[in-house]
């Protein structure tokens, strides 16, 4: 099975993907962490929740996966330095490694972009120690809030929602999270629920300037002209509204994001 991923690894989302920490990103996991564990992270891009996250597990081991060799190099090139951390190339549908391997499973932001999520959950879950913990965490775009209100980003949110649809993944995947865990056979389920907000000037400036970038320049803008979505111009336009917005004295940017953890 070969999946489409909408946003792909231009510098603009990579910048955002390297803003990432356990703290802000898996801070519901991290309590739950012992030392000695072994933890396979699913989706790991450039690597910075992996790497955060052996150094919590000092005694174990944790391998990065991702399905672009192009971002598991990078990876490997930044963090070649931490001993119990390796990174590989890998296919979620698909994981080379035996049954009952991990203590821990994580995948942040992953389960969005695929399309059969359940199928993933069930690969995840069988390469899951029985007792041990998986954790995962997605977003919800349907409940990104903003203000002021700019229908260009209404626009935006539509457009998000038309690639996603044409790639067959699930932009909403935080809502849809319990009844895919449900489905998987996953026990001892836990819902919890966490925000990114950006509504300082200094964050306003990094979020909507990334979305700027982004939406005229990354494979979610190749994708939406070659779907026949949207043209060059309505992307300009688009991204004018975030740079509008991130000047704004009163805006205000707001991303759910829905956790699970849960048992074999």
């Amino acid at each position: 099975m070969r999946d489409t991923y909408t946003h792909g690894h231009h510098d603009s989302v990579l910048r955002s993907h390297r803003w990432r920490t356990a703290e802000n990103s898996a801070g519901y996991l991290l309590a739950h962490l012992q030392s000695e564990m072994t933890l396979l992270d699913v989706g790991c891009g450039p690597g910075n929740i992996t790497a955060d996250l052996a150094t919590c597990l000092t005694e174990g081991q944790v391998i990065g996966i991702d399905a672009s060799s192009e971002i598991i190099d990078q990876a490997k090139h930044q963090y070649d330095a931490q001993e119990n951390l390796t990174f590989r190339q890998a296919d979620v549908y698909h994981l080379d490694f035996d049954d009952d391997t991990f203590d821990v499973v994580h995948a942040h932001q992953v389960l969005q972009h695929l399309s059969d999520p359940v199928a993933a959950l069930l690969e995840m879950r069988r390469v899951l120690r029985p007792g041990g913990i998986l954790a995962v965490r997605d977003c919800d775009y349907s409940g990104f809030t903003w203000a002021p209100k700019d229908t260009r980003l209404d626009r935006w949110m539509e457009l998000y929602h038309q690639v996603t649809r044409a790639n067959n993944a699930e932009a909403d995947a935080g809502r849809y999270l319990l009844g895919w865990a449900q489905r998987a056979r996953l026990s001892d389920i836990r819902i919890s629920g966490s925000l990114w907000t950006y509504a300082d000037p200094q964050s306003r400036l990094w979020w909507g300037g990334l979305w700027a970038e982004r939406v005229c320049h990354s494979t979610f803008a190749e994708q939406a002209i070659a779907y026949g979505f949207a043209e060059k111009d309505e992307l300009e336009l688009i991204a004018d509204a975030w740079r509008t917005w991130m000047e704004a004295e009163d805006g205000f940017f707001c991303i759910p994001n829905i956790e699970v953890l849960a048992s074999k």
